[in-house]
């Protein structure tokens, strides 16, 4: 009977565990690489006009490519503030000097729908969610067993679901780079 009892309690904590953990990962996702995204894949109006006025490529903090940025000032079409410098991060083309561009914008900065940029932010999500998605699994088969389930298998699984994440944002970036060429 206190067997049973120990086996239902362990049950429970893990199925809140792993409740616990989707809704940590989904926060955390929003949070960091939500708003951009977003804002690259165009949810919601657009917030602005950014007026080019020089694009580089540009580099993380260890000196790898990270796209083409461009700098110009941002017009935007509520009253929101007067116009200022932005960045547009990770533009769509090498923009001439003069070109106005539509945006939206997403912590301090302007975005455009790109596939290195759909690539970019899909890739982030992808290493992000995928450790908390082997969590859950793991935690719900110890709730679904009623005891604590090997993790070998689950370490593999998150080792190897690491890797392929970078698959599914690669095709989402060639399938927007297509698409924009075509449309």
């Amino acid at each position: 009977m206190v067997r049973r009892g120990v086996r239902a309690v362990g049950r429970g904590a893990a199925g809140v565990g792993v409740v616990v953990t989707l809704a940590f990962a989904g926060w955390l996702t929003w949070l960091l690489p939500g708003p951009q995204m977003a804002a690259v894949l165009g949810f919601g109006p657009v917030d602005g006009v950014v007026s080019i006025q020089e694009c580089y490529e540009a580099s993380d903090a260890e000196g790898y490519a990270t796209g083409t940025d461009c700098t110009g000032r941002y017009t935007p079409r509520r009253s929101d503030g007067p116009p200022r410098d932005i960045v547009l991060d990770t533009a769509a083309d090498d923009y001439r000097p003069g070109t106005r561009v539509e945006v939206r914008t997403a912590r301090g900065r302007a975005y455009e729908l790109s596939g290195s940029a759909v690539f970019r932010f899909g890739t982030v999500i992808g290493l992000l969610l995928v450790p908390f998605l082997v969590l859950a699994a793991w935690l719900f088969a110890c709730a679904r067993q009623g005891r604590v389930a090997d993790g070998e298998g689950y370490v593999f699984v998150a080792l190897a679901g690491l890797v392929i994440a970078i698959v599914p944002a690669a095709v989402a970036g060639i399938l927007v780079e297509i698409g924009m060429l075509i449309f």
